[in-house]
């Protein structure tokens, strides 16, 4: 009975023995399969820090002729600003340098008083990842961000002959002479701090122009409609998380303006946080029928900086008057 028991009591630990190898050699397996193969949720960290358009600074150096990783990623950010588009779908999709990419990158420079070389360079690169506004500055082809006004300015005011740079959404839209008492309203969930920026934006546009506007309660007795959205949320302008794309805003009399929700937003000059007002002063710009102006200090120019705050500029208000004949 005593040779049994000793017996079952070494079977016993050959089992323990075992198990306790079986499970260390499993955890050695699992820690190794971790350091080679980070998981998802480490992976999505490492993409969080690469925030916006930071893809791109990897470009750095490229042109016409090379042949790099992640130049389809370029395409495809000048596909969705209105500057590249291919007639064989293939070509957007490889990483290759080419012709049209390189006339792409050209337009681009001339657009943001760049030198004009195709070539992707730090000055070209540092423009293209600022955040900026998500509305494309070429529509249907339209070439330059300068086509509101082609020849000279002339202010009586100041005796100097000024160049304007505004532009307008092609075919010119804007609100019928007969709409120009214009109802806004916010959109459920939009944050409280946001409506006050955004009621002083409209009333510096009105200071401006013809229009007046009063807000409404319910968003669907309004002609504008103010609302916080993210990622893909149904309008075929998709936000990309934080960086990047900020805003956006259709052209009259769609009506509809979206700040992207995954942004840090603030009251006035703020460090890493966009200004509510700086940012509805633009959007509404788009909502009354202004495109991208190339004038930097224009509150239509396209990209928005954090920590900053701007106002109208005489660039933007000589737009509006040409474009409603005022």
């Amino acid at each position: 009975m005593y040779q049994i028991q000793k017996e079952l009591n070494r079977y016993h630990l050959l089992m323990a023995s075992k198990s306790c190898l079986f499970f260390s050699f499993f955890t050695l397996i699992l820690l190794i399969s971790l350091v080679s193969h980070p998981t998802s949720a480490h992976r999505l960290l490492k993409e969080e820090k690469l925030s916006g358009f930071d893809f791109l600074k990897h470009l750095q150096g490229c042109h016409k002729g090379d042949k790099v990783k992640g130049i389809h990623n370029l395409k495809n950010y000048l596909h969705n600003f209105g500057y590249l588009s291919y007639k064989n779908q293939s070509h957007s999709a490889d990483d290759d340098f080419d012709d049209l990419l390189e006339s792409a990158v050209k337009t681009y420079q001339l657009n943001y008083h760049l030198n004009v070389t195709g070539f992707l360079d730090s000055e070209t690169v540092s423009k293209m990842i600022m955040p900026r506004c998500g509305v494309a500055d070429i529509i249907n082809g339209k070439t330059r961000m300068e086509s509101g006004k082609k020849s000279g300015h002339h202010d009586n005011s100041t005796s100097f002959h000024t160049v304007s740079h505004f532009s307008f959404f092609p075919g010119n839209p804007k609100w019928p002479a007969s709409k120009y008492a214009l109802t806004y309203a916010f959109l459920p969930g939009t944050a409280n701090q946001a409506m006050n920026p955004v009621s002083r934006a409209f009333k510096t546009w009105a200071g401006n122009t013809h229009f007046r506007f009063s807000r409404v309660q319910n968003p669907r007795d309004a002609d504008i409609k103010i609302g916080f959205k993210s990622r893909d949320h149904g309008d075929g302008n998709d936000f990309d998380g934080r960086g990047g794309t900020i805003a956006h805003a259709f052209a009259p009399q769609d009506g509809r303006f979206h700040y992207d929700g995954d942004e840090p937003y603030a009251v006035g000059a703020t460090r890493g946080a966009y200004d509510f007002e700086t940012i509805a002063l633009h959007e509404i710009g788009h909502l009354l029928g202004l495109h991208h102006s190339s004038v930097e200090g224009a509150i239509m120019y396209p990209e928005i900086s954090t920590g900053v705050t701007k106002g109208l500029h005489r660039d933007d208000i000589q737009g509006i008057q040409v474009l409603y004949n005022v």
